[in-house]
């Protein structure tokens, strides 16, 4: 049947048909488009801009919502005109819209990576930070006078965290609730520790200095066996980055060698069959390798 409307109509009668399906289609699902294209960019500025306010980044929302834009919108227009340059339309507006949707969810991986890299660097200065205040709270120090000499000591983001804290005790904001807030923010099981004893011996009464004394070393000891792991991981992680690299690969250094067999694997149904099947069965691997090798410390 295919065939047969191909002949009928001819290229350009096929070309014109999809349109005419794709603008029917597009006008019937208007609605939904918008709201699926305002929670994509608006859901995803959001979620960066929340980010952002953890990382103390200022981000303007208006340029950041211009900036995913012109990155999604510009990026499948460039891929649209290389398949038109090779002379596939229909393979130029999957791939673009294909990009379009990889484009606004790629700002969360990464800003997810930029949180938990901070949050791990918050905690190995934790061990400085409590033998820093333990030392204070010995020369006779107050309690958010020791927290000063952290944010005049060390570097951020510990720094950042303890000065926030400061700020909002300055402001009227009890100790309590901003230590609480800082908890809030970084959900580390090593700050809960630190909170709820600073809490409790406030209340009770207790020797701060000798209990900073006991969190900064188990803090170290469970830092020394999470790099330990860490290490064990990544060999892991790296094998199978490179085993899943290694099709894709394959295909760039065949393509220079057989460009035309490059180009039927990207510009033909059964090509674009077979790169779905790779990209599944790498997929697959992948996450198979990662629930393997990832330890729960």
């Amino acid at each position: 049947m295919g065939l047969i409307l191909a002949n009928v109509l001819g290229k350009k009668g096929v070309i014109a048909l999809f349109g005419m399906f794709f603008f029917w289609a597009s006008s019937v699902s208007s609605e939904r488009i918008f709201q699926f294209i305002e929670n994509k960019t608006f859901g995803t500025r959001d979620f960066v801009l929340d980010k952002a306010e953890f990382l103390f980044y200022k981000i303007d929302p208006q340029k950041l919502t211009i900036g995913l834009l012109i990155f999604a919108l510009g990026g499948a227009l460039l891929i649209f005109s290389m398949f038109t340059w090779m002379g596939s339309i229909v393979a130029g507006i999957i791939f673009g819209i294909i990009f379009i949707f990889i484009a606004f969810q790629l700002p969360k991986p990464v800003m997810k990576f930029l949180v938990n890299r901070r949050k791990n660097i918050f905690q190995s200065q934790m061990v400085d930070g409590l033998n820093l205040m333990s030392s204070g709270l010995r020369a006779g120090l107050s309690l958010p006078q020791s927290f000063g000499m952290v944010v005049d000591e060390l570097p951020n983001p510990i720094a950042q965290e303890f000065n926030l804290v400061l700020q909002q005790n300055r402001l009227g904001v009890g100790l309590d609730e901003a230590l609480e807030g800082m908890n809030e923010r970084m959900q580390l099981d090593d700050v809960q520790m630190f909170v709820t004893s600073i809490n409790i011996l406030r209340e009770t009464g207790g020797n701060l200095s000798e209990t900073f004394d006991t969190i900064s070393e188990i803090i170290r000891e469970r830092v020394r066996l999470q790099q330990k792991i860490s290490v064990y991981v990544a060999q892991g992680l790296n094998q199978g980055r490179i085993l899943s690299a290694m099709p894709f690969v394959m295909m760039v250094i065949l393509g220079f060698s057989n460009p035309v067999g490059l180009k039927k694997l990207l510009t033909t149904p059964i090509g674009w069959i077979l790169m779905a099947l790779v990209v599944g069965l790498v997929s697959i691997y992948f996450f198979i390798v990662k629930k393997i090798i990832t330890i729960k410390a």
